[in-house]
């Protein structure tokens, strides 16, 4: 039973990162209908550049615990920075373009911010200073890190956040809007531009925290962190429903249950043929299942609601 809760655990902490991550994939969706391939990378710029923004904050004897706070902020103005840089450069001119042409770039700006933190901060694993208590919590049987719980505690406040911006905000309404039809949106007033480029910055600013949330969990950053972080989030967003706020939610929670469950129980249930390293294939089998038998999601898409 403390085993089943042990897994739980770590399964609702590795769902709450990739509802993070998946919130990004949904809102772009939403609004452009594109699948933003780069997201991954903008949480690892999030994840090294607080680690360089605390180390800089140490050195300048600025006191330990302000550091993750101030780490974060910087982590977030960067990658709102970097996400608006994006869509601008990179997206905006193929708005119009057969859909093809932006996935590719998508792909493009991933492989080039992946080699740009590899010139910035090379290709080494970088440690994480511990930041928060080390001393584990008992729940109910279960060990709980500090980190663990923080990470629960502020995925759930930013992902909450999120809702009320979108639907209790004049720029909720507008993104909302834009979601549904975006000329119509255009003749209402709506400044589309502005819309797009700031559901790129939200998105972006979700990546960072999330970034930082997985590095301070593992207590290691590296230019290819991102890569298989996004494509798991991207599974958590079809599984919930892309284009679904609440889908992405769920299906990043769902996942994360499912691999925690899967890489504990498969040893046992294969007699030691598969271990836990095995784990990455249940988020893929998950994806290719839901493909296959329900391309819409679990909620499905519902298009008055994205963005």
């Amino acid at each position: 039973m403390e085993t089943l809760v042990q897994q739980i655990v770590n399964g609702l902490v590795l769902g709450a990162v990739y509802a993070l991550v998946a919130l990004g994939y949904t809102m772009v969706y939403g609004i452009l209908g594109l699948i933003n391939f780069a997201h991954g990378e903008v949480v690892m710029v999030g994840a090294l550049v607080a680690l360089a923004a605390i180390k800089a904050l140490a050195a300048a004897g600025v006191p330990s615990a302000a550091l993750l706070p101030l780490g974060l902020a910087v982590s977030m103005a960067v990658c709102m920075g970097l996400g608006a840089a994006i869509e601008r450069i990179a997206y905006r001119p193929l708005r119009h373009a057969p859909r093809l042409a932006p996935l590719i770039t998508a792909i493009g700006v991933s492989i080039v911010l992946q080699y740009t933190a590899v010139l910035i901060w090379g290709r080494s694993y970088h440690a994480y200073p511990e930041l928060l208590p080390t001393a584990p919590l008992e729940f109910l049987g279960a060990r709980v890190s500090a980190a663990q719980a923080a990470i629960v505690v502020i995925a759930a406040l930013t992902m909450g956040g999120l809702l009320w911006l979108v639907h209790r905000t004049r720029l909720g309404r507008a993104m909302r809007a834009t979601a549904e039809n975006p000329g119509v949106a255009r003749l209402m007033g709506v400044d589309v531009d502005r819309v797009i480029s700031l559901t790129f910055v939200i998105g972006s600013a979700l990546g960072a925290v999330a970034g930082v949330l997985v590095s301070v969990n593992y207590s290691v950053a590296h230019y290819q962190m991102g890569f298989m972080l996004g494509l798991k989030a991207f599974t958590a967003a079809v599984l919930g429903g892309i284009g679904n706020l609440a889908g992405a939610m769920v299906g990043g929670l769902l996942l994360g249950l499912i691999e925690a469950l899967g890489s504990g129980y498969i040893g046992d249930l294969t007699g030691g043929v598969f271990g836990s390293n095995y784990r990455d294939v249940f988020a893929f089998l998950v994806l290719v299942l839901v493909l296959i038998f329900r391309p819409s999601g679990l909620l499905g898409e519902r298009v008055a609601e994205r963005a």
